[in-house]
């Protein structure tokens, strides 16, 4: 394993909305995108995001966050942004993103860190941090959960739908119905750059297999491959009660309703809970200003 900084030739700019130093890690064969920002002995802030977004997600807690001296590092899961995209679904699963959230940890050395979820960032980051709780010392968690799901629960007729065989793909792999949730559920209307910032990535059907894979890993069904790993999950996450949490929630949110943030609060112990009325799921898009906020506070006063 190796983690090498030489960027690539193409332009990922995004008309200057993305102005960070591209970085690579070479690991479980293949090449994953990271940012790694601030000052190398500051506090480790890792951002972990959801579908279908990559670390340009966090391009706005970033720089007010190395202004107060943190070390913020966000990678682009397997099969979005700027890392690697195998075209089968096979390749992807909760365990595989969990591995290599902890091949950048242990490559970058860093310990004690400030966890970010989103969304599947959550089933993934509280996945990795269950196993390694003393790499932990905070979480912030926004608009996401373990990843479990109750045995007798049914999925949404959404998700019936992207999960469905072949009507999924033409769904998620042809239309591109999540990235056209994501510019549908921000209310802050994103402009020409950000949409191309996530368009880019996933210019055709074999570059969307993450995308595809991503509904069919809730463990609806009993035999999916992912509900053990998700179980695990759930039933570990004592492990992290009592680490100072802050959960920021976008209560517009359609899908992640407030019963599951009130369940995280019950299973993480003591948090600290921010309402944030006018954002919808995308915490990160919606209300960038009033989370860096929320953040910075926390991270001050949990020092």
């Amino acid at each position: 394993m190796a983690v090498a900084e030489s960027g690539r030739a193409d332009d990922f700019t995004f008309g200057g909305t993305w102005p960070f130093e591209p970085r690579w890690l070479e690991t479980d064969g293949v090449h994953l995108h990271y940012v790694d920002e601030g000052p190398r002995d500051g506090h480790a802030v890792v951002c972990v995001h959801g579908t279908p977004t990559w670390s340009y997600l966090w391009r706005k807690l970033i720089p007010p966050l190395v202004q107060a001296g943190y070390r913020c590092v966000a990678h682009d899961e397997l099969g979005f942004g700027r890392s690697e995209k195998p075209a089968r679904q096979r390749e992807y699963s909760l365990d595989r993103h969990i591995s290599h959230l902890g091949a950048l940890v242990d490559a970058l050395g860093v310990g004690g860190v400030t966890l970010v979820v989103h969304d599947w960032g959550g089933p993934i980051g509280l996945g990795w941090g269950v196993d390694h709780p003393e790499l932990v010392k905070r979480l912030v968690v926004l608009n996401t959960g373990s990843g479990y799901v109750p045995p007798d629960s049914r999925p949404p007729l959404f998700y019936r739908l992207v999960r469905a065989p072949l009507l999924g793909d033409v769904l998620t792999r042809g239309l591109h119905v999540f990235r056209l949730a994501l510019f549908h559920l921000s209310p802050t209307h994103l402009g020409p750059d950000e949409k191309a910032a996530y368009s880019k990535p996933h210019p055709s059907w074999r570059t969307r297999g993450g995308v595809a894979a991503a509904p069919r890993m809730i463990p609806w069904d009993e035999r999916n491959r992912n509900r053990p790993r998700a179980t695990r999950t759930e039933e570990r996450l004592g492990l992290l009660a009592g680490k100072p949490t802050l959960i920021c929630w976008g209560m517009r949110d359609p899908v992640l309703r407030p019963p599951l943030m009130r369940h995280l609060r019950r299973r993480l112990g003591q948090c600290e809970v921010r309402e944030l009325k006018r954002a919808s799921h995308f915490v990160p898009e919606d209300a960038p200003e009033e989370l860096a906020r929320h953040m910075l506070d926390f991270l001050e006063r949990t020092r």
